[in-house]
């Protein structure tokens, strides 16, 4: 693989005590002393009310995390490409599908049989920022943050335009939660673009790694980062955060892992709001 220069324009966050990029760069900076605490999901923006009250945790966090990484960037909507990437997507759905499979009387709701597929996201996103750009939904177990950042990277620079990262997980009910056992939801977004424009905040330069991954100094980040795949991307965003150019690697494949060089542009300011 030969290095890929990308622009970093826009973040987006949510995750266990981590409500929004401003918040969570003063917990990475040592600013603010994190506190866990479940995953505080917004309103739902911009869907109908109709939709609005079919969806589930998958598209709540993915909207809430991709619309701030777009209002970051001062991106427009309707000409973003996109690639979702979840390991498991809607966990509630599926254990609620599983449930009624199990009984008797195995009738399953419309909604809950579309809003299992694995790229319901997608075309709830589709539905409320009203793109026709692509899309690509995918799923890579434990590696799923390092496999959309290189899909998205991929095609923001073939394509030559700003292409929107949405890595999110959520928790399964027991008993697969055993099975499985992401322990919260989590959701990053990155809006990447192949030029630089005066929203770049820092340049990305990815190559794969034969390095042991970057940990967190703090031991509850560091349970999170090994115990959700969105949660691999923690490394890179203290840097991001810190505003401090240098290198992590993330985990990818069981024996190759994905480097990036991060240059900051523009590094956040203390008390940024989106």
């Amino acid at each position: 693989m030969t290095t890929q220069h990308i622009y970093l324009d826009g973040i987006g966050l949510l995750g266990p005590g981590l409500t929004g990029w401003a918040q969570a760069c003063d917990v990475l900076t040592g600013r603010q002393l994190y506190v866990a605490a479940s995953t505080a999901l917004p309103a739902v923006e911009k869907l109908p009310p109709a939709e609005r009250r079919r969806v589930g945790i998958p598209v709540k966090l993915s909207m809430a995390i991709g619309l701030e990484a777009a209002r970051h960037a001062e991106a427009d909507l309707a000409n973003l490409a996109t690639v979702f990437s979840s390991t498991e997507a809607d966990c509630d759905n599926s254990h609620a599908i599983l449930e009624a499979l199990a009984c008797a009387d195995r009738a399953l709701s419309p909604t809950r049989f579309h809003n299992s597929v694995h790229n319901a996201a997608s075309g709830y996103w589709g539905i409320a920022s009203g793109s026709m750009q692509p899309s690509t939904s995918l799923s890579a177990y434990d590696a799923t943050f390092a496999a959309g950042l290189l899909e998205a990277a991929t095609q923001a620079i073939n394509s030559g335009k700003p292409c929107l990262l949405l890595a999110y997980d959520t928790a399964y009910p027991e008993p697969l939660q055993r099975l499985r056992p992401i322990p919260a939801a989590m959701g990053v977004a990155l809006v990447l673009n192949p030029c630089q424009t005066s929203a770049a905040r820092a340049v990305l330069k990815l190559t794969l790694s034969n390095d042991a991954a970057t940990c967190m100094p703090q031991d509850d980040l560091e349970h999170f980062r090994q115990s959700i795949p969105a949660a691999r991307s923690l490394p890179l965003l203290t840097l991001l955060a810190q505003g401090r150019n240098g290198t992590v690697v993330l985990d990818y494949l069981d024996t190759l892992r994905l480097s990036i060089e991060v240059c900051n542009i523009n590094p956040p300011q203390r008390n940024q709001t989106p």
